[in-house]
């Protein structure tokens, strides 16, 4: 028998969802996952915010991150410190490479100062480690400037929305309206644990975004009001299902990044089940 994910209730549809990954336990969690990890077209793409790895070192990352059977990862500055000289991110990079993973961004990186020299020097951060993207945490005013070096440099741009505590910029849709008329490497990553604190439909702010949707950092919480009920992703109340389905409507063609923020001395037994449900969640939707 086909299974089809509008024949279940939300509570049996769950349960469903989540024995299915519980089935893919059994023999390879850890296993390539080609339809999820690696991109097969119009599947969505997984990948891992270092973040998530941030009490351990750059070698650890990377083991941590093959052991999860991921090749995309965006870097925060824990694994490629923005102080490091040319050879040492070089070497960052290369490391990166031989272990077969591939740099599909950095960040958050704060642009906040109306500085265009200090805009550069991230640019150049970039362009060092071969990254493609840059999520970054912008104000109204810095946009202007980092859309040049966007130009310049070719490498795109995606304002990291951080709830409401973002004075700036706490919903994706608050970034959208400026960068709505700008180049259009310029676009948004969507974080959707600070999206549903700032009390917005997170459905229609993934939707909205449309082609400006160029990231997504991924994560769940038991109540979508409170940063402090960060759970596995799919032991929550975010509509995982739902967001994989509407980015796969709109042909989505970036990564979404699990950003594990909670159980930071010991994350990967948690990160396992939360690609587990997610390849789960996205090999029901494919049937």
């Amino acid at each position: 028998m086909i299974y089809h994910l509008g024949m279940f209730s939300d509570s049996s549809r769950r349960h469903f969802l989540q024995g299915v990954p519980g089935a893919m336990a059994a023999g390879s969690v850890l296993a390539p996952v080609a339809s999820a990890a690696d991109g097969v077209a119009g599947d969505v793409k997984l990948g891992i915010a270092s973040y998530s790895f941030r009490e351990f070192s750059r070698r650890l990352c990377i083991q941590y991150t093959k052991q999860l059977s991921v090749t995309l990862l965006t870097i925060k500055e824990f694994h490629a410190l923005y102080r490091s000289t040319p050879d040492e991110l070089d070497k960052a990079k290369a490391e990166f490479q031989k272990a077969g993973i591939t740099l599909t961004g950095g960040g958050t990186v704060y642009m906040q100062k109306e500085d265009p020299d200090d805009v550069r020097s991230y640019f150049e951060y970039a362009k060092r480690l071969g990254m493609p993207m840059m999520n970054i945490g912008p104000t109204a005013k810095t946009l202007p400037i980092i859309e040049k070096f966007a130009k310049e440099y070719d490498i795109k741009i995606a304002v990291h929305n951080h709830g409401p505590e973002d004075k700036y910029f706490p919903a994706p849709s608050d970034a959208l309206k400026i960068v709505k008329d700008m180049d259009p490497r310029m676009g948004l990553c969507i974080d959707v644990g600070h999206t549903t604190r700032t009390g917005k439909d997170l459905l229609e702010e993934i939707a909205s975004a449309g082609p400006r949707l160029l990231d997504m950092h991924i994560k769940d919480l038991k109540n979508l009001m409170d940063r402090n009920s960060q759970c596995d992703v799919g032991d929550g109340a975010m509509p995982i299902p739902a967001i994989f389905k509407q980015l796969k409507k709109m042909n989505y063609q970036g990564t979404v990044h699990l950003e594990y923020e909670i159980n930071a001395e010991n994350p990967l037994p948690g990160m396992q089940r939360s690609f587990a449900y997610m390849r789960g969640v996205l090999a029901g939707l494919k049937a």
